[in-house]
């Protein structure tokens, strides 16, 4: 009967633990987005804001990831043209780091992208984070680059 408590703490902790992720309601939700991306990409890495918030957002579409009804996570969706998306700014919070959520954010992007009918899909990976994108079957394109400061490396997957 001791262990009781325990095991009812273990399967409360692993229900709250569910993510979720969803194409974001704009412009409503943008300031979540902006907000995600300000923390990790401008405070946590240094980038420019002008960098960061390129002008760019309103052509595209985003995703939220919300772990535990928190918004954790974001990605953007930028068409390069009627067969070809970019997916970039992906962002996931120091506090939910670790959980699986950017890949989960990107297996969402990737079925999102597919019913469109894309048939390729373009990353530029930093370096740190390259590994995520080569399980999801991204393959190196080029030479290794710096955007922002940050050694990147182009990848691309054909979904045809």
């Amino acid at each position: 009967m001791g262990q009781m408590p325990y095991l009812y703490l273990f399967i409360d902790k692993f229900v709250m633990s569910d993510v979720i992720i969803r194409v974001a309601k704009l412009p409503e939700e943008f300031p979540v987005v902006a907000t995600i991306r300000k923390i990790v990409f401008q405070e946590e890495q240094g980038v420019d804001t002008a960098l960061e918030f390129d002008g760019k957002d309103d052509i595209c579409e985003h995703l939220i990831a919300y772990l535990d009804n928190q918004a954790v996570g974001t990605a953007r969706l930028r068409y390069l043209d009627d067969k070809t998306v970019k997916i970039e700014r992906l962002a996931v919070l120091s506090i939910a780091r670790r959980q699986g959520i950017g890949q989960k954010i990107m297996e969402e992007a990737l079925e999102f992208i597919v019913h469109k009918n894309m048939t390729e899909v373009v990353v530029y990976a930093q370096l740190y984070i390259k590994s995520l994108y080569q399980k999801l079957n991204f393959i190196e394109v080029g030479e290794i680059f710096l955007e922002a400061g940050i050694p990147h490396i182009e990848m691309r997957m054909s979904l045809s």
